[in-house]
């Protein structure tokens, strides 16, 4: 019956280390943002937000158009930095040196485009 307990005490704390995820991390993105009006274009800040938050893990997404930087904070154990980088190509933007797909790109508004 005591071998039972611990048994079952272990298994319990072992089962909510593992539930609680992994480490968090915050990475900053240099992307390049043509629009003035970034955060409140729905080409632009809502869709980068919307396109990262689809990936599991994240925690907080930042979008800053003076810097043409996004800074993500993220759960290691249920996504990675080159998730992340594909879910804002997928937005129509360039994350580091990894180019967003023209088609991306292309269903951007006029004004999140370069010329």
């Amino acid at each position: 019956m005591k071998n039972a307990i611990l048994a079952l005490a272990f298994l319990s704390t072992t089962i909510f280390a593992n539930a609680k995820g992994g480490d968090t991390k915050t990475v900053t993105i240099k992307t390049t943002i043509y629009c003035s009006h970034c955060l409140q274009c729905g080409s632009c800040g809502a869709n980068i937000n919307d396109h990262i938050h689809e990936e599991k893990g994240i925690k907080k997404v930042a979008v800053d158009p003076k810097t043409n930087t996004i800074t993500v904070t993220y759960d290691e154990a249920k996504t990675n930095l080159e998730a992340i980088r594909t879910a804002i190509n997928k937005a129509g933007f360039d994350a580091d040196d990894k180019k967003a797909p023209a088609q991306a790109v292309n269903s951007l508004d006029g004004c999140c485009k370069k010329y």
